[in-house]
C-alpha cells in the first residue's frame, strides 16, 4: 500500500470566486465547484443531478419534506414534473394540502413574520408556518373543493383505494396548475407514507364523521405499487429535500425487495440531499449516504452528494441552475 506522499494532497487550488465570470445561475454553480464548504457541495450537486436526469434508463425520485409549498416552492416541484424530470414525488401530506389551498384561493399563504404575537394570530384564526401565514378561511376553501371533488368521483360512500389512486384523481379535477394537476397530468404517482399526518387527513376524517364516508386506505399497496415501478428500470436516483419519512420510504425500497426478488442491481445510483440534520442522534433525517449503504439503500459505486443548506435557499438555486444547462430556460 502506498504512503501518501505530500503532493498527493495538494493537486488543485481553489479558485477564487469572481462574479464578473458570472452570466447565469449554472455559471455560478460551475463556479462553486473550485470553492469550499457547501457552495461547493451544491456545485457538484448541479452535476450529479444533471446525470441523473438526463439518464432515461434511470427512474428519478423526489422526496419532499419540511413546509415546501407554504414557502413558495410548489411552482418549483411543478415545473420539474412539466419538463419530465421526475418520475415519482414521494411527500408529506401536508405539502399537498398546502397545494390544494394555493390551487383554490390563487395563492392562499402570506408573507408574516416572526415577530408577532401567536395568541393574537389565534383570535384572528391565522395560522404560522415560521414566517408565513395561512389564515383559516383558505383552508375552508380548500376543505369544500375536496369534498366537491369527492363527491363527483366516488359513486359509493365506502372507498377503497391507494393514497396514490386518492391523489390521482383528486388532481384530474383541479383546473388550476398545481402539483397534484401536474402530476396527473403527467402520470407521475405521488406517495405520501404518513398519509394521516396531516390536514388533508383530517379533512377525511371530518368527511367521515358528517358526510358519511368510509375511506379504507391501502397504505401497503402503495409501497407494492412503488417496487412494481422500480422493477421496471435499470438505475434510480433520488432528489431528496430534508429527510423524514419520505426519504426513508424510498429508500427502503432496496431491502424490501431484496427480501423476495434478490435483485442483482441493489440501491439508488445517484442521489441529491438538501438538509440540516446531523447523524450524531441516530435519526434517519440525518444518517449519512454511507449508512444507507450498509443496508443496500444505495448502490456501493454510487455517485451522491450532501448539501448542508436550507432548501429554500439550494433548491431553487440549483433547480434554476438544471434548467438552464438543459437549456429548458
Amino acid at each position: 500500500m502506498k504512503i501518501p506522499q505530500k503532493e498527493d494532497f495538494l493537486i488543485k487550488k481553489v479558485k477564487p470566486f469572481n462574479p464578473k465570470n458570472v452570466k447565469n445561475i449554472n455559471n455560478l454553480l460551475t463556479a462553486l465547484k473550485d470553492c469550499g464548504f457547501q457552495g461547493r457541495n451544491l456545485g457538484f450537486a448541479l452535476d450529479i443531478l444533471e446525470k441523473m436526469v438526463s439518464n432515461k434508463n434511470c427512474l428519478t425520485v423526489l422526496t419532499l419534506s419540511g413546509a415546501m409549498v407554504p414557502a413558495g416552492m410548489g411552482e418549483l416541484i411543478s415545473v420539474l414534473m412539466e419538463y419530465n424530470l421526475i418520475d415519482i414525488l414521494i411527500s408529506t401530506g401536508a405539502n399537498l394540502i398546502h397545494d390544494l389551498v394555493d390551487a383554490v384561493s390563487n395563492v392562499g399563504h402570506y408573507l408574516g413574520s416572526l415577530n408577532v404575537d401567536d395568541d393574537e394570530l389565534f383570535k384572528h384564526r391565522i395560522n404560522r408556518i415560521y414566517d408565513i401565514f395561512l389564515p383559516e378561511e383558505n383552508y375552508d376553501k380548500a376543505d369544500i373543493k375536496l369534498l366537491e371533488i369527492i363527491q363527483s368521483s366516488f359513486e359509493e360512500k365506502k372507498i377503497q383505494i391507494t393514497p396514490s389512486e386518492f391523489l390521482q384523481k383528486i388532481g384530474s379535477k383541479l383546473s388550476a396548475e398545481c402539483i397534484l394537476s401536474m402530476a396527473a397530468k403527467k402520470n407521475i404517482p405521488i406517495f405520501v407514507p404518513a398519509f394521516s399526518d396531516s390536514e388533508l387527513a383530517l379533512k377525511l376524517i371530518k368527511y367521515d364523521l358528517y358526510e358519511g364516508y368510509d375511506f379504507q386506505f391501502d397504505i401497503l399497496g402503495d409501497v407494492k405499487k412503488f417496487g412494481d415501478i422500480v422493477r421496471n428500470y435499470k438505475e434510480y436516483g433520488t432528489l431528496i429535500v430534508g429527510g423524514g419519512v419520505p426519504r426513508n420510504w424510498a429508500q427502503q425500497i432496496f431491502p424490501m425487495l431484496d427480501q423476495f426478488d434478490k435483485i442483482e442491481k441493489m440501491g439508488y445510483n445517484y442521489s441529491v440531499r438538501i438538509h440540516t440534520a446531523m447523524e450524531y442522534d441516530g435519526g434517519l433525517s440525518g444518517s449519512t449516504f454511507s449508512e444507507a449503504k450498509s443496508w443496500g439503500k444505495y448502490s456501493l459505486e454510487s455517485k451522491h452528494i450532501s448539501v448542508w443548506c436550507d432548501a429554500t435557499i439550494a433548491l431553487p438555486i440549483l433547480i434554476t441552475g438544471l434548467l438552464q444547462r438543459l437549456k429548458i430556460i
